[in-house]
């Protein structure tokens, strides 16, 4: 079983802490919503959903989706936009 730990939440930080804690315990993994997206794109060879992952990361993945526009522009290598 996987825990998306920050798409999780509880009625304080400790009590999540707690929570997170305990599914270690049991045996769970814990990945971010950023590791689980990147496990599921894989690399950026695959490009059916390329474009709609590279606006999340930017819309939402703060510096990581900077340091994917600048790694884009540095290569010149941008993610093509269907359509």
């Amino acid at each position: 079983m996987t825990v998306v730990t920050d798409a999780s939440g509880a009625v304080s930080v400790e009590a999540h802490e707690v929570a997170i804690q305990r599914m270690i315990a049991a045996g769970a993994n814990m990945m971010t919503w950023l590791a689980v997206a990147s496990e599921w794109q894989r690399d950026w060879a695959c490009t059916e959903h390329a474009a709609e992952l590279a606006q999340v990361l930017v819309q939402h993945a703060a510096g990581s989706g900077i340091a994917f526009l600048w790694e884009q522009q540095l290569l010149n290598t941008p993610v093509r936009s269907e359509g």
